[in-house]
């Protein structure tokens, strides 16, 4: 690391004020402060210093989503081989959900922080670091089949539409990742509709030639059908889940995570292991997450009481596994920049979102991927609802004063 840091020192001229590449001055010490915790201080006020910077609290975040983003890869390679009927091995799953991946967390971070380079260069200013967690995101809560273009183009648009004209980090009013999936699924909505799955063969990725099965040419470009969630819509009995091959999913499946699905959102074991290290290094809410599940459990057992239609009677416990539930209850409604800030407020917001989710399960069933919405709906109300409970101690207060 010794080294690493002489030589960063060593180029950090050029990269000056009236050095050959100051124009680039911006890129230089986003990665110079990424590699290394900055030595700055501040040099007026009273503030209290600490190595954890925003960069580091950004990296534990990345660590928890890591089972997550791996055991997606996983399981895109095990719904493809699944759907081809052909029997395999882990790490070759592992290695082609890897190949379809990969080139969707680059497109990712390329347009996003290429955006982010040249925004902070025209101000003079750092380059932020909220991408980094915004940037692994985005791939993970979109489907396989999502082409790369749309990707990029969605990217751009929620990086300088939904942060950047805010001012930048710490100023959107809306998860950013968030905004990126609304905006796919409002301008390609046969792609991101969150009702089908598909899963591709490796020639549809462009990795060498197609799947045989018994020596005979897999030529599908892939297979089409509904997420379990999908199959919600239009059933007139109480709904049965089922997998690409046609089993039906028991509650373990739907915990572990081997069914259809967007890359990083299936595994709900996956997910709760992130949310242990958030939750222990104190980065993520736990409030927020238990009152995410809380108000999506009991939603949804009311509903099962009710059981006016089919929709009513999916299982509560199916909701809490099933589609993005687990992940955005995890990953994006504790994000401390959209969420509420009091901690009052936390449990009303969390709460919100897990009966949302369910509502717009339940009664619009043509979109049965309700997290989205839900968490969106909540960033528009977290200021309110930090407003009112601001409010109400400050009357609370001015009681225990007149007394």
């Amino acid at each position: 690391m010794k080294a690493l840091r002489n030589t960063l020192n060593k180029i950090k001229p050029q990269f000056e004020e009236g050095g050959k590449l100051q124009k680039f001055h911006s890129l230089y010490d986003a990665i110079d402060t990424f590699l290394f915790v900055p030595n700055k201080t501040s040099k007026s006020g009273v503030h209290i210093h600490d190595a954890a910077d925003a960069k580091r609290t950004m990296s534990i975040v990345i660590l928890a989503l890591v089972p997550a983003l791996l055991f997606g890869m996983y399981n895109v390679g095990y719904q493809h081989y699944l759907a081809i009927g052909q029997e395999t091995i882990l790490w070759e799953c592992f290695v082609f959900g890897l190949l379809a991946v990969l080139p969707k967390i680059i497109v990712s971070y390329v347009v996003g922080l290429g955006i982010e380079v040249a925004i902070a260069q025209v101000k003079k200013e750092e380059v932020q670091e909220g991408f980094l967690v915004s940037g692994i995101l985005i791939p993970m809560i979109v489907p396989v089949d999502t082409p790369l273009w749309m990707i990029g183009v969605a990217t751009a648009f929620a990086v300088i539409f939904a942060k950047e004209v805010f001012g930048g980090t710490g100023y959107n009013l809306f998860n950013v990742a968030l905004i990126t999936r609304a905006f796919l699924f409002f301008a390609y909505p046969s792609q991101m509709s969150g009702d089908k799955v598909f899963v591709r063969t490796s020639d549809s990725f462009g990795f060498g030639a197609p799947e045989t099965v018994d020596g005979v040419a897999q030529t599908i470009d892939g297979y089409s059908g509904a997420t379990p969630l999908g199959q919600i819509e239009g059933i007139t009995s109480a709904p049965v889940f089922s997998g690409i091959d046609g089993h039906i999913l028991s509650v373990w499946d739907m915990f572990l995570g081997l069914i259809p699905g967007s890359i990083g959102e299936t595994s709900t074991l996956a997910i709760l292991l992130g949310a242990v290290l958030l939750i222990v290094t104190r980065v993520a809410s736990w409030k927020v997450m238990f009152s995410v599940f809380a108000g999506g459990l009991l939603t949804g057992l009311l509903f099962n009481a009710i059981g006016a239609n089919p929709s009513m009677q999916t299982p509560a416990l199916a909701h809490l596994l099933l589609g993005g539930f687990a992940f955005g209850a995890v990953f994006m409604a504790t994000d401390p920049v959209t969420s509420a800030r009091t901690e009052t407020g936390k449990w009303i917001f969390g709460f919100l979102i897990g009966i949302l989710t369910v509502i717009i399960r339940v009664f619009n069933p043509g979109y049965p991927e309700g997290m989205m919405l839900a968490i969106l709906l909540g960033n528009a109300f977290a200021p309110l609802i930090d407003y009112f409970v601001v409010e109400q101690n400050i009357k609370k207060r001015l009681k225990r004063a007149i007394k």
